[in-house]
């Protein structure tokens, strides 16, 4: 089994991208090493043992990667947390800020049972914007929300703290103090 140690070899970083300044953390080294997608989302999983959930919520776009692969290994429902336009039918919608601007998220209305007990998964943790946008969607369709998960948390971004003051426990398999 790979480390966390292995796992956090494997992510790269893209600097300037997706605009100057910005040091992006690219995952997809992860998925093309044999087995380490596998090994990172039993990490994840173990790093959530404490949170009680019948659900996963996963963040556009590499959030959904690593919410499918539980949801499918725990036989739990998923829902999709997206980007503006890309759901059909009905939906709620919430606009947030992230490191380089601001988006919105969208979800389908009553996609899950109500009083569902969700966990939100992505693959990195930055301001907290997306994840705290996608927390109150899932509380607006009458769900909780039982914690987050992610496997990178740049904490000089303060995602931590917002998440925490927000009432968003969470679990983050790497963690990144400084740029």
């Amino acid at each position: 089994m790979l480390s966390i140690t292995e796992i956090s070899k494997l992510i790269r970083t893209i600097p300037d991208f997706p605009i100057p300044g910005v040091n992006f953390k690219d995952i997809t080294t992860i998925l093309t090493h044999s087995g380490a997608l596998n090994e990172t989302v039993k990490h994840l999983e173990k790093a959530c043992e404490e949170f009680e959930y019948d659900a996963i919520a996963a963040i556009e776009s590499r959030g959904f990667i690593f919410g499918s692969v539980i949801a499918a290994e725990k036989n739990l429902p998923l829902v999709l947390i997206r980007k503006p336009g890309k759901l059909p039918g009905d939906m709620i919608s919430e606009e947030y800020s992230l490191e380089y601007g601001s988006n919105t998220l969208e979800m389908h209305s009553n996609s899950l049972p109500e009083g569902s007990r969700v966990l939100i998964v992505d693959d990195l943790l930055a301001t907290g914007g997306s994840a705290i946008a996608a927390a109150t969607l899932i509380r607006r369709d009458g769900n909780s929300v039982a914690g987050a998960a992610f496997v990178i948390d740049l904490e000089f971004l303060g995602g931590g703290k917002k998440l925490k003051e927000a009432g968003i426990s969470f679990a983050a398999l790497i963690s990144i103090s400084s740029e």
